[in-house]
């Protein structure tokens, strides 16, 4: 007999939703990453829609995502060092207004501990310390 895990914390799955509804809005509207994005997402219910099956994987334990983000990321060719922590800033800033504050900090900690291992699976792998490019 197989045992579901707990989820990480509590949250709904609809709550996963709307907060990468209200995430991707922001996205969009941000001077900044609305570009990058724009480049890579033609239809965003169905990007919302998987990144949402990612978050249930990871917090509710479920099996509904299929993919690799870090692949994505490095296939997309334009994610920037700096990208990441205005993603972070924009995520923690969504997270403080849908969620409670127990549930934003939850997140927020598992979305920076993702985040630190996909900054350094997509952008410091080309990177030596400090930032300084690898020429070869």
């Amino acid at each position: 007999m197989t045992t579901a895990l707990p989820p990480r914390f509590a949250i709904t799955r609809p709550e996963i939703e709307r907060v990468v509804a209200a995430f991707y809005a922001a996205v969009r509207a941000h001077p900044g990453l609305a570009p990058v994005f724009a480049v890579h997402v033609a239809d965003w219910p169905a990007h919302e829609a998987k990144v949402a099956d990612f978050w249930a994987n990871t917090i509710l334990h479920e099996r509904s995502y299929d993919g690799s983000p870090v692949a994505a990321h490095v296939r997309a060719g334009n994610v920037q060092p700096g990208m990441f922590s205005t993603w972070l800033a924009l995520f923690d800033a969504t997270l403080a207004r849908e969620l409670s504050p127990r549930q934003a900090a939850a997140w927020s900690a598992l979305a920076h501990r993702i985040g630190r291992s996909m900054r350094a699976a997509v952008v410091d792998r080309t990177t030596h310390e400090g930032g300084v490019p690898r020429l070869r």
